[in-house]
């Protein structure tokens, strides 16, 4: 049997990496099988994949030399920075840059870049549509991935700019679960008024990206969408409703609103969900489901995903 080769998953223990690495442990890599890096390999997730025979090697994204010598040998890596980690647009677009010269260094011959929109092309700083956050961004962890995406084509990377979505695993583990008010109802609230939002399950993300590296060069040098569906706010309600077996409705949340909540980061996600709506059109034909699908034969749609998942999602 032939040698089959490797992928370096950045962010292994993490949502998308995770979702990957799942993936690729399952045989749906075909020929390919994950190399994990994480920055602490003796935490409880590192230590179960190595635990299932998972190669798990130590590098930081703020130390290009520790990458490359984790990317060496490596026929693809797999990177994504977790912006919300830090809150650090410039530490975000050091880390993208990180990945790019070391997967150059090492000379792997594929790298996904796991990236967003720059939103300063559709709403310039000067534009009052939506506020100005951090004197430099519009939507900080969109843009900061956005003006990265350059960087792998200024390394030489033989590269596929890989779209996502918002998870749905984000109503587990985010917040954005239903709600109860004052009346006790429950309510789902967002700034999407009637628009569609693209949204995908963690796990399907790392399907997509393994059909991708399954098809080699056919993706290199392109920017690519993935959504698992995209669905109104109603039509998410009403499949909670169907979920749960109690009404749930949703609530249109002004953004102006959205970004006076009491989080971390409230400001750039009401930021966020504003450039969804208001570009609604292309932002959900950047991200095809039908091309998810043939990357990603077994891709969920939101009911199916929330049928398996319904018992994790906090309802107060």
């Amino acid at each position: 049997m032939a040698e089959r080769g490797i992928i370096a998953v950045i962010g292994a223990t993490g949502a998308q990496g995770g979702g990957l690495v799942r993936a690729l442990v399952a045989g749906q890599g075909g020929e390919f099988i994950p190399r994990a890096i994480t920055r602490n390999i003796e935490s409880d997730k590192a230590k179960a994949l190595a635990a299932d025979g998972v190669e798990v090697v130590a590098a930081d994204l703020d130390d290009a030399a520790s990458l490359e010598r984790a990317f060496a040998g490596a026929d693809g890596v797999y990177g994504v920075t977790n912006y919300w980690e830090h809150f650090s647009p410039d530490k975000e677009m050091a880390q993208a840059g990180n990945i790019a010269r070391a997967a150059k260094a090492a000379g792997v011959a594929h790298t996904i870049w796991s990236t967003l929109e720059d939103t300063r092309e559709w709403v310039p700083l000067d534009d009052d549509r939506m506020p100005t956050l951090m004197d430099k961004y519009k939507v900080p962890h969109f843009d900061a991935k956005g003006q990265s995406d350059r960087l792998f084509r200024d390394a030489g990377v033989p590269t596929t700019w890989l779209l996502t979505s918002a998870y749905w695993d984000n109503f587990i583990h985010f917040g954005w679960g239903p709600q109860r008010g004052p009346d006790g109802a429950l309510a789902l609230g967002f700034p999407m008024g009637d628009r569609k939002l693209p949204a995908i399950a963690v796990d399907d993300i790392g399907k997509c990206a393994c059909g991708i590296f399954k098809r080699g060069s056919e993706f290199i040098g392109k920017k690519v969408g993935i959504a698992g569906e995209h669905l109104t706010g109603t039509e998410l309600a009403a499949a909670f409703t169907q979920a749960l077996g109690q009404p749930v409705t949703y609530n249109d949340v002004p953004p102006e609103v959205y970004r006076s909540f009491d989080f971390p980061g409230a400001a750039d996600v009401g930021n966020m969900f504003q450039f969804k709506r208001d570009f609604s059109e292309y932002y959900c034909g950047a991200r095809s489901v039908e091309f998810s699908r043939s990357v990603n034969p077994d891709l969920q749609t939101f009911e199916q995903w929330l049928e398996a998942h319904k018992d994790q999602v906090p309802i107060a």
